[in-house]
């Protein structure tokens, strides 16, 4: 099976807008994520949208300062793969190896290899490829 976008092009009305407080636990949570995923600073940051150095290193510290609409949806959209990913692996240490996988549905590359060309549209495309492998289209 090739990998193929499975994202919807439309905007949900019903989306619910992510408030202040819940960006900064979901920073605080993506921080935690990448330490389980063994990303890179350099990793890490491209997959916030080229995140500056110094901005990354004080979310490592726990001082997360203002998050806009874009980093939001990144965010929800790295959550929404890790959600997927302990629906389809018991353990969760398989899900955190995965990302690093070559994988056919990705012409031999990893996840990670997709996520850090560094489009929203990369995240949204594996979040719909996970979504459909685990049957929640």
């Amino acid at each position: 099976m090739q990998f193929a976008s499975v994202r919807s092009t439309q905007a949900s009305p019903q989306q619910p807008t992510i408030t202040d407080e819940e960006a900064a636990a979901l920073a605080r949570t993506t921080v935690n994520l990448f330490r389980a995923w063994n990303l890179s600073d350099l990793e890490a940051r491209t997959l916030l949208g080229d995140m500056a150095q110094r901005t990354w290193a004080r979310w490592k510290l726990g001082e997360v300062g203002r998050v806009d609409r874009d980093l939001r949806a990144r965010m929800a959209i790295l959550m929404g793969i890790h959600k997927a990913l302990r629906y389809l692996f018991a353990e969760p240490a398989r899900g955190y190896a995965w990302i690093r996988k070559p994988n056919g549905a990705f012409a031999g590359r990893s996840a990670l290899d997709v996520m850090m060309r560094g489009e929203i549209t990369d995240l949204l495309d594996l979040r719909g490829y996970l979504d459909a492998e685990r049957g929640a289209w």
